[in-house]
């Protein structure tokens, strides 16, 4: 599913499908969050995660609907790599460790879905964005790397489906501020958008969805493009 600014959710295709055809294409990663899972107090969808995982062969972080250890054993089980976790992580940042100390810190992405308010700062969102915290973004994923996330996928709510570019002034602030590596989300529209991240921030990677969801952009084209301006690729 897609929407801009976490609302107006639309079907854009079958997971699984798209899972396949992401690999094929080249993808690094891939990223399934099930947006709703904590808003409907549910699970994740655990047998969806075992039936995708069967079909790829590149890393597969899953997320949403993730409130304690028994669930991310769960989800580890049935063949993601890593767990992202966000509204839980806010109520009990123990879970951080917790998970940290059992699969070790590189199967820990905790997500951090932020909004910029009218007072200039950004504060971190749960529940799919519907729900704001007095938590700072700064402050926050500073605290998660201490607890012992292994990476941080940050997402700018405000850019979020608008394919307007990344939200690169605090996207750099935190990637600045931590010493493990930052996913940007939100507001990939052009091959242009993921060349400004990788070289105005220091961010890891750039994660998109719509773009890709409805072949705006083909990954080959995207990556071809991005290392022709010299910028490292896998």
């Amino acid at each position: 599913m897609k929407g801009i600014n976490f609302v107006g959710i639309k079907d854009a295709g079958d997971p699984i499908e798209l899972a396949t055809k992401y690999v094929r294409d080249g993808a690094d990663e891939l990223v399934f969050l099930d947006i709703t899972a904590t808003h409907e107090k549910r699970k994740t969808m655990v047998e969806l995660v075992n039936r995708i995982a069967k079909k790829i062969n590149v890393p597969f972080t899953v997320g949403g609907g993730i409130n304690s250890l028994e669930d991310a054993s769960a989800v580890i089980d049935a063949g993601a790599d890593k767990i992202s976790v966000n509204s839980a992580a806010v109520r009990d940042p123990s879970l951080i460790s917790s998970i940290a100390n059992k699969y070790g810190n590189q199967c820990v992405v905790v997500a951090i879905d932020i909004k910029k308010e009218d007072n200039g700062n950004w504060y971190v969102y749960t529940s799919g964005g519907r729900n704001r915290n007095n938590l700072e973004a700064l402050y926050w994923a500073q605290e998660v790397e201490k607890r012992g996330a292994g990476e941080i996928l940050l997402t700018s709510m405000n850019n979020d489906g608008t394919k307007s570019g990344f939200a690169l002034e605090i996207t750099e602030k935190i990637s600045s501020c931590v010493n493990i590596p930052v996913i940007a989300s939100g507001g990939a529209g052009k091959v242009a958008d993921f060349a400004d991240l990788f070289q105005s921030t220091t961010a890891s990677a750039g994660l998109a969805a719509s773009i890709f969801h409805y072949g705006e952009i083909p990954i080959p084209q995207l990556k071809k493009e991005l290392k022709s301006l010299n910028i490292s690729i896998r």
